[in-house]
């Protein structure tokens, strides 16, 4: 610590208390739980991304997977790693070389991240919400093209309402006399500094859009879901299967919602104090490595939320990675692609894609009548013989060009004559 004060004394003046907070939360706690995060986001990606689980809802759990592995890494490189030096000595080259320059670019894409994690949470809930309490128009406003839209506009609200974070921060160069080197430190712009900019967009604004709008939205929509719910339960035995599997997909997604409550209240709590209480970072030290430990924590435990309530997320999950079905040596009825010949739990009834993908199998189980070269004699009754032996499935018959008359299987009391392709 003697070693490092003068050093700290250039870019961040803070207390051997605080110092020590910093390393235990952001150097230690963080990053663990940091990377863990970042493996059950690539784990989630990959089994939502399976064929058999195409739908609109899933499509929307992959963009937020997608943000919240994004909203990871930026954690990790702005609080993470320079945690460790203060207190350790270690990556010294990090602390005052390469995380100045990466803030300037990395600090804006993690608000945007965060604007997008937030409101893509609060789709779901939407998504959830018209699927459970008005399924009869849940057929035409739960799609998959309207999910992409919809995350798409999300994106681009989010990187419109963060713009302004490009300006609010620079870099500092400081002569380092014990080492006898220039070091670079992070620091605030005039442009933060302004009292308007400060008081309307980043206290204001950000309350109101990050926590307000939102937090009263998944509230309320997320209240109708639960007394729906509750109602389901009580007629359970009533209900078909398609809402049984709503239901239950509702109910694991009211667990996301309420880590994402609990997470986001203490940042939501600092703002307050912020705006009406006049308090400095400074004065917030501790809160705020807390509440930046909380949002990575939300952006890390929705695998482990999928795993518990999901049962058919479970099962494909073991069936890849611990079965070693990833590379196509499943067990049981398992598709060498993972496909089941059941349908998905993460789904809201889009099985259309579904049915295609199986028709399509039993085609190239039973041999592809438009592709490959012509088969005469031998070769074709050879053929004919395959086809039916093959377990029946839906497929297109094409007739194969015969000489002139052929006798069918069926009792051989049919007789059927087939003009060859010169007639």
């Amino acid at each position: 610590m003697e070693e490092n004060s003068s050093s700290l004394l250039l870019c961040a003046p803070e207390t051997e208390p605080v110092i020590f907070y910093k390393f235990i939360v952001y150097g230690l706690l963080l990053n663990i739980i940091g990377v863990l995060g970042l493996l059950g986001n690539i784990i989630t990606m990959i089994i939502l991304s399976r064929p058999q689980m195409r739908s609109s809802i899933n499509y929307l759990l992959i963009g937020l997977a997608r943000i919240d592995t994004v909203l990871i890494i930026t954690s990790i490189l702005l609080f993470g790693l320079p945690g460790i030096y203060p207190y350790s000595g270690y990556l010294f080259t990090y602390y005052f070389l390469v995380f100045p320059h990466l803030m300037y670019f990395v600090f804006p894409l993690a608000m945007v991240a965060q604007t997008a994690s937030v409101y893509l949470t609060l789709t779901v809930s939407l998504e959830r919400y018209v699927a459970v309490c008005h399924p009869l128009r849940a057929r035409s406003l739960c799609t998959y093209g309207r999910a992409r839209i919809y995350v798409v506009g999300i994106m681009i609200f989010s990187v419109m309402y963060n713009l302004p974070k490009l300006w609010e921060g620079s870099i500092a160069k400081h002569w380092h006399e014990e080492l006898n080197m220039t070091v670079y430190c992070p620091e605030q712009t005039s442009f933060r500094d302004d009292p308007l900019y400060k008081e309307i967009y980043i206290h204001w604004m950000y309350l109101i859009c990050m926590y307000l709008l939102p937090f009263g939205c998944l509230a309320v929509l997320n209240a109708c879901i639960y007394r729906q719910v509750l109602k389901a339960n009580k007629e359970r035995q009533r209900l078909s299967r398609l809402q049984k599997r709503e239901i239950g997909l509702a109910t694991m997604l009211l667990g996301v919602v309420a880590i994402f409550f609990i997470c986001n209240l203490l940042p939501l709590v600092i703002n307050i104090l912020e705006i009406f209480f006049d308090l400095d970072i400074d004065d917030l030290g501790y809160l705020i490595c807390s509440s930046n430990l909380l949002v990575t924590i939300n952006s890390s435990v929705n695998f482990i939320i999928y795993v518990i309530f999901g049962e058919k997320f479970k099962r494909l999950f073991l069936i890849l990675f611990c079965h070693n079905s990833i590379f196509g040596f499943g067990t049981g009825r398992e598709s060498p692609d993972g496909a089941t010949h059941e349908e998905s739990l993460m789904s809201n009834g889009d099985r259309h894609s579904l049915r295609l993908h199986r028709q399509s199998t039993s085609i190239s189980r039973n041999g592809n009548p438009m592709g490959g070269s012509r088969m005469n004699g031998s070769g074709r009754e050879h053929r004919n013989t395959r086809s039916r032996t093959m377990s029946p499935g839906p497929c297109v018959y094409y007739p194969a060009n015969r000489s002139d008359k052929e006798i069918s299987a069926y009792g051989g009391a049919i007789q059927t004559a087939v003009p060859t392709a010169a007639e």
